[in-house]
């Protein structure tokens, strides 16, 4: 049988918001690769093989997998949430460009999942209603200076903003000067809505103004989705109801 690979998002964490053509992949696959955490989500049983690394080995988990697929194994690539946000999905087909020709002639899909960002923001309300944009906060793979250019520029278009890797213990620094950042360029009651773990037994959500917002409100477990300047509160008992409208006045 001619081998395969499909690069499947898992979702933010419940089992739930798996999607049903994932999991379809999932009981094919002979093969499931990815980041530890997220390979271990996956469910072992007989005729499938784990294969579980670091985070910051991305092209060597892919090329891994793409020489498995050329053997004519099923493979399986998983990411959290959605496979091409931030996650594994650009990861292959780098290696795919690259490496070699027989490569691009592999049998690959990409299987979409339900972001955290998403997640967040269905548990919210509908904060991100009207026009946003999303930012990974980390300068593994680029420079701070980048990062703060789109910053400014997203504020500076009243863009609703995600933010992917907010705070590590490695670099907490960065979420401070996100923040700043925000408060140069947005008004105080700009609101913040801090989301950990979502979908997960764990899960915490917390609105904000950005007057009132601190760094170690968020960590790596945490999407922060800010509003623009539209985006508005609908107070009411037990839980309010955070929506960015869909009209913008001129």
């Amino acid at each position: 049988m001619s081998g395969w690979l499909r690069i499947v998002g898992l979702g933010p964490g419940s089992e739930a918001l798996v999607t049903p053509e994932v999991t379809e992949a999932l009981a094919e696959a002979t093969d499931v690769v990815g980041y530890i955490p997220y390979v271990a989500r996956v469910a072992e049983r007989p005729g499938l093989t784990l294969h579980a690394s670091d985070n910051r080995v991305e092209i060597d988990r892919s090329r891994h997998a793409l020489e498995m697929a050329t053997e004519g194994r099923r493979v399986v690539v998983v990411s959290s949430g959605d496979p091409g946000v931030f996650a594994m999905a650009s990861a292959v087909f780098e290696a795919v460009e690259s490496g070699p020709h027989a490569w691009r002639d592999l049998d690959i899909q990409v299987l979409p999942g339900i972001t955290a960002m998403l997640a967040a923001a269905a548990r919210a309300g509908a904060p991100l209603g009207h026009d946003f944009c999303c930012i990974n906060l980390s300068d593994n793979l680029k420079p701070w200076p980048l990062i703060e250019r789109r910053l400014r520029l997203a504020a500076q278009a009243d863009f609703a903003m995600a933010f992917y890797n907010p705070r590590s213990k490695s670099r907490p620094e960065g979420f401070e000067k996100t923040l700043q950042i925000l408060r140069e360029e947005c008004e105080p009651k700009r609101l913040i809505l801090f989301a950990r773990a979502v979908s997960r037994p764990d899960e915490a959500l917390r609105i904000a103004h950005l007057v009132e917002a601190r760094p170690d409100m968020a960590d790596m477990q945490t999407v922060v989705l800010v509003g623009s300047s539209r985006t508005r509160v609908i107070e009411r008992d037990g839980t309010p109801i955070v929506y960015t409208p869909r009209f913008t006045p001129e």
